[in-house]
């Protein structure tokens, strides 16, 4: 059959003037669609702050409002300018063969998908039950070093690169939305029994706040399963919280009982503490040798190595308990170590290779995929800290090159001028929002 062409792209590609789709694009719901594919990374970037860490900042009244505006501008300024940039290229020859035949060419891609996300889950239920990434053994400030934990921790990243798969799969043709969902809910229910071992909440809604953005991005989410989304975790999060610090104290640990729920939604303060302190600082953080030496080699093969947080130098230079950790969010760990240059080059820098994979040579398959669902969940995630996210981002991608080439082997193979034609037919489902068109 002849391959479906992307007339209204998830990944932010300019679509050609097609009449009806600009008539939708000028509905109101249809402008939105349209900004957040236009710009999705400026909006993946905008979006905590619009949405929780400026109003909160707003309605209490926070001193260093106008800082934390002036952050994020910074940052927005470079991410906005890359997506113009990029955006202004027209595309060379067409956009083909598309995103679903792309991703459909990889045969099993959903087996594959599916055991990528059992492993997942199995290697960090492992790994919290022997001490990985534990609350308790954050205290000590002991690494986990059991051989089950060493080897547990070699998936790291599965659980974002079973997300990719599952949306490839889903791009493909070869799984519905609504099964897709069912191995999304399995792998946050993966992640919600790690927290219940290791006390600390934070990968949880890290992982959820990275399905929420880049979900959004690829089509897989509309706009108001994400604002639905978004609302139960606020409404859970009390509970949540109330459970967390149960686990603690039957473990041991003492919690605050003067820090309220609320009172941890306050990200606002966090990042307002960095205008506090004279920029930049060095702690001792990672430097590059670091980045190579943590990022690249499994811990497994170095495993004397000591523990690395730069959240714990933090906390510590601010003269708190170095068994403890602070940080001024993604953003403003950036600006605390690298200082006011550093924010719109770093966040144009990682914008750029997110544009990059999403947009050049073609339509992106799984790995590609794969790679863009790791800068969203590490240097790009607004929870996460710098430099241990850029640090996370290597590891990610040296664990899934197993998976890698298995999906390159398992590739539809095509030669010749008019291989596409030769490609497997594209079983698109009714959610797949892809429609015929031609690029210029």
């Amino acid at each position: 059959m002849p391959t479906p062409q992307v007339a209204f792209s998830p990944f932010g590609v300019p679509p050609p003037p097609v009449p009806h789709l600009q008539q939708a694009a000028r509905a109101p719901g249809g402008r939105v669609i349209w900004i957040l594919r236009r710009y999705p990374i400026t909006i993946l970037v905008l979006a905590p702050y619009a949405l929780l860490i400026v109003p909160m900042a707003v309605v209490y009244d926070n001193p260093q409002t106008a800082f934390i505006l002036r952050l994020l501008g910074a940052a927005l300024a470079s991410t906005l300018l890359v997506e113009m940039v990029v955006g202004a290229e027209r595309p060379r020859r067409r956009w083909r063969p598309g995103i679903a035949a792309v991703n459909a060419a990889h045969r099993h891609l959903y087996l594959v998908a599916r055991v990528v996300a059992v492993v997942s889950v199995a290697a960090s239920i492992t790994a919290a039950r022997a001490g990985q990434g534990s609350i308790f053994t954050q205290l000590v400030d002991e690494v986990a070093a059991s051989p089950v934990a060493r080897m547990a921790a070699l998936p790291a990243g599965w659980a974002y690169l079973a997300f990719a798969l599952l949306l490839g799969s889903f791009l493909g043709g070869h799984a519905s939305r609504a099964r897709v969902f069912c191995w999304i809910g399995f792998l946050a229910a993966g992640q919600a029994a790690a927290v219940a071992l290791t006390g600390i909440t934070s990968p949880l809604f890290g992982y959820l706040a990275f399905v929420a953005g880049a979900g959004a991005i690829c089509g897989l989410l509309r706009v108001r399963g994400v604002v639905i989304l978004g609302a139960v975790l606020l409404l859970a999060w009390p509970t949540l919280f109330s459970l967390r610090n149960d686990i603690r104290v039957d473990g041991g640990v003492d919690v605050a009982d003067d820090v309220t729920a609320g009172d941890r939604l306050r990200f606002d303060l966090q990042l307002g503490h960095a205008a506090e302190l004279d920029v930049p600082v060095d702690v001792g953080q990672p430097g590059p040798s670091e980045f190579l030496r943590y990022g690249l080699v499994p811990r497994i093969l170095d495993p004397d190595r000591p523990a690395i947080s730069t959240g714990s130098l933090i906390n510590y230079y601010l003269g708190g308990s170095p068994t403890s950790s602070y940080s001024f969010l993604a953003l403003g760990n950036v600006y605390f170590f690298v200082g006011w240059l550093g924010v719109p080059l770093y966040y144009g820098g990682w914008a750029a290779v997110a544009v990059l994979l999403l947009r050049a040579g073609g339509a992106p398959g799984p790995i590609r995929l794969s790679l863009l669902c790791f800068v969203l969940a590490g240097p790009l995630l607004w929870s996460r800290a710098y430099p241990d996210a850029v640090i996370a981002f290597l590891q990610h991608v040296v664990a899934a090159l197993p998976v890698f080439a298995v999906l390159a082997l398992l590739k539809v193979r095509t030669r010749g001028r008019h291989a596409v034609n030769r490609m497997p037919e594209v079983r698109l489902s009714k959610d797949t929002d892809l429609r015929p068109a031609r690029w210029a």
